[in-house]
Order: structure tokens, then sequence, then C-alpha cells
């Protein structure tokens, strides 16, 4: 590892390029390039994420934590990692105070691997407006996590007003195994679905998202059913038009699933570490269609799929919007 205190950007291309010429052929075969947009105090969590994800996605991980964007010095801290705690990725964490925070990009552009996708990740509070931040806007993937948010299903809904083909969240991703034990019980009928019944805390994203995904596949408004006893999703039933229920419970790590006329059957519903997720998103750098469907019907706004794939960047300094305030 190489400590740069009080460094300039220049500098941490010159480390970088140094520890990857020591650690030889760890850091080749690059995937991609991973920014990770972080609180200080998230740190160690967005390592422990990224090096599960690197493992299965080998990537330089660059780390950005912002810090006092309104103090008028600059300072820039840089941790250069290959190889070692962070597994297969070549890493540089980056603390940025002062306005250089607000341009981040000055030191992020140069470290970007060549002919490599950049995917940018937000280890914190999703931003109200993507295009408000330059690393996100030179993103082909963007990655957020609602669940982080004071009101997790507003901020849902403010990802599809701000949506562009190539962002997720890890609400979504959260939900794919619920996904798959419900498709699965149309392997075996053509029975339409009727309605749909919900059981989750009021605020619960995973809840919102699996009704969204539910209207746009079936074509229904699914009841949600408020609960105070379990912290998830609890589960989720299918009312079918010859009357057959289809209902998939969560316990523990296990789901139950009941159907008319059938056994019931245990099946896995284990809930992963933020890096499974992470990993599971860097699988595919396209579009994801069904996403953007299940969002769009979750907040109102059909066809968001149609929107442009490129954002442009919007400059927003919020010490300008604060003066403005008061």
């Amino acid at each position: 590892m190489i400590g740069l205190w009080d460094t300039t950007g220049n500098e941490v291309v010159k480390a970088l390029a140094a520890e990857r010429r020591s650690a030889g052929g760890v850091a080749s075969g690059l995937a991609l390039t991973l920014i990770a947009i972080v609180d200080e105090k998230r740190v160690r969590e967005a390592e422990a994420a990224a090096t599960i994800a690197a493992s299965a996605h080998p990537c330089r991980l660059l780390i950005v934590v912002r810090s006092d964007v309104e103090s008028q010095r600059s300072r820039l801290d840089a941790e250069i990692v290959v190889g070692g705690r962070l597994g297969p990725a070549e890493a540089a964490v980056m603390r940025m105070y002062g306005r250089l925070a607000l341009h981040a990009e000055s030191v992020v552009m140069p470290l970007l691997a060549p002919d490599v996708p950049v995917v940018t990740w937000w280890h914190s509070e999703p931003p109200e407006q993507i295009a408000n931040d330059f690393l996100g806007v030179v993103a082909d993937r963007r990655i957020t996590d609602s669940a982080q948010a004071s009101d997790p299903v507003a901020a849902l809904k403010q990802r599809a007003k701000d949506y562009a083909p190539g962002d997720t969240d890890l609400t979504w991703t959260r939900i794919t195994l619920w996904r798959t034990l419900v498709a699965s019980a149309f392997d075996t009928t053509s029975e339409q679905v009727v309605g749909a019944t919900i059981v989750a805390p009021e605020k619960d994203p995973t809840a919102a998202l699996m009704g969204g995904w539910l209207t746009a596949r079936l074509g229904i408004a699914p009841v949600h059913e408020p609960t105070t006893e379990h912290p998830r999703m609890r589960s989720v039933e299918l009312q079918c038009a010859n009357g057959d229920c289809i209902k998939v419970t969560r316990d523990e790590n296990t789901a139950l699933f009941s159907r008319t006329g059938q056994a019931d059957r245990e099946m896995p519903l284990v809930r992963r570490p933020v890096g499974d997720e992470l990993a599971e998103e860097l699988r595919r750098l396209d579009p994801d269609q069904v996403y953007s469907e299940a969002l769009g019907a979750l907040a109102g706004l059909p066809h968001l799929e149609n929107r442009p794939a490129h954002r442009v960047h919007v400059w927003k300094d919020p010490a300008l919007a604060r003066s403005a305030a008061s």
C-alpha cells in the first residue's frame, strides 16, 4: 500500500502505475472501473463489498470520499492498494476536502482504466439528480441504494423521475430471489392472476418495487398490507382466476412456498451481503428494461426505457444553494 497525504491527482496516477508494475500479473485483465462514492464512516463497508464484487469482476476501484465541500482550502489524501486486502482489484481510496470535492472528476478521470466500462455506485443516500454529479454522468452504469434514504419509497419514486437507461438500484437486486420464486409458480400453470397482496413494513422499498414489478408483468394493482411485526417484506400472495392461491412467505433465511392443491415447500431465501448484490449488478452492463418497467409502474411513469441514455452534467454548488435559500 502507498499512502499519499496532501497530494495531487498527478501523484496518485504515478503511484497507481508504480503499484501496478510491482504487482505484475495481479493487475491484469480488468473488466471495468468501479467508482464508489462513499461517506467517510462507510469506507470500510464499501471496501468489504467491493472486495466481494472484485472476486467475480476484477476491476479498478476508485473510492471517492467528499468532505467539507464549503471549505476554501482544498486537500487530497489517497491510499493506493493493488491486490492485498482488496483482493483482485486495483484500488485508490481518495479523500477530497474543500472545493476539490466538487470537482472530483479532475482527479478520477485520469485514473479510469482504458477500454473498459465505467460503473458508478453510491454507497450513501442517492443523489436527487444524478446529472448533478459528473461521476454519474460519465458512467455506463449507475447503481444507487434507495434503502439508505430517510424515505426509501420516496427515493425510489425520485429514481423514476430521474431515470435514464443504465440506472439501477440495489433495492431491485434484493428482490431477485423473491421474483425467481414467484415466477417459478408459472412453470406449471397458465392461470390468469387477478389479484396480489404484499405484506411488508409501510416504508419497505423492496415491497414497493415488488408491487411495481407485479403491476408491470401481470397488469394488476397489488394490495399492500402494512406490518410492524416484521422488519422486512414478509409475504407475497397471488390470487388466480380459478380460485387458486400462490404464496411465498419469508421465515429468516428460508421461504415457504405454498400453492392450492400442492404440498408446501421450503426454499432458500437468504439475505445477501452488499458485496454479493453489487456483484450481481456488475454482471450486466446494458440497460435493465425489466427494472425500468417495474420502477415506472411503481411511480406511474411508463416507458422509462425510451428516455435518452446519456445525461448532460448540470452543475450544482451546495454552498450557493444554501446561501440562496437563506
